[in-house]
Parts: structure tokens; sequence; C-alpha cells
């Protein structure tokens, strides 16, 4: 029933920036924590950034300064802008958010998209 779909990523030169897109859509009734998480091969799967309800953040060090993670709770939508690249932020991204569907008002689960590949070339 809830479907997170993924936009914005691609092929983008060191130094470049990239904006991803991930909006939920089906039967939703409230959404939590946002989050974006990363997984390189042969690495596991790392969160790069969250954003609570409230629009408190949290960000591995490695994209601290960089990446900056935002919502529009009306678009059921997060967002993360990625500037200054480097090719180590190559890897599938992946959205995630804790959320209650019309199901079950009392029941909140985590929903993943299906991933978006990110690279950065040198």
């Amino acid at each position: 029933q809830v479907q997170l779909v993924e936009s914005g990523g691609g092929l983008v030169q060191a130094g470049g920036s990239l904006r991803l897109s991930c909006a939920a859509s089906g039967n939703i009734f409230s959404i939590g924590t946002m989050g974006w998480y990363r997984q390189a091969p042969g690495n596991q799967r790392e969160l790069v950034a969250s954003i609570t309800s409230g629009g408190s953040t949290n960000y591995a060090d490695s994209v601290k300064g960089r990446f900056t993670i935002s919502r529009d709770n009306a678009k059921n939508t997060v967002y993360l802008q990625m500037n200054s690249l480097k090719p180590e932020d190559t890897a599938v991204y992946y959205c995630q958010m804790n959320l209650r569907t019309t199901n079950n008002l009392h029941l909140a689960g985590n929903y993943w998209g299906q991933g978006t590949q990110v690279t950065v070339s040198s």
C-alpha cells in the first residue's frame, strides 16, 4: 500500500552537487523520522542523515557540512542536498521513513525506497 519513490541520482563529477528526493504515497496517516542511508559494494549500509518530525537533524561525520537533509510534510517527501561530492560518496542511496498507515494508527513501521545510484567520478 505504501510506496517510497526516489529520484535525483546519477553521475556527477567530484565537487559537483545532486539533490535526491523521496516521496511516499499510499494510505499514510503520519510520518515520524525520515532518513537517508547508503551502501557501497563491500560495505555495510550506513546512516547518512536523518530528520525528525520536529526538524532535528543528524549527519554522519563523513558528510557533515556537505549534505543537508530536509522534509516537506505536505508532500510526504524527504530531500538530501549533496554538495562538494567526493568519489567516496559513490553508493546506492536509500530513503527510509517511519510512519503509520490508516490501517493501524497505533503501529509504526519502517518503509524503504528501492534505492538510487549516485556515482561520483574523479
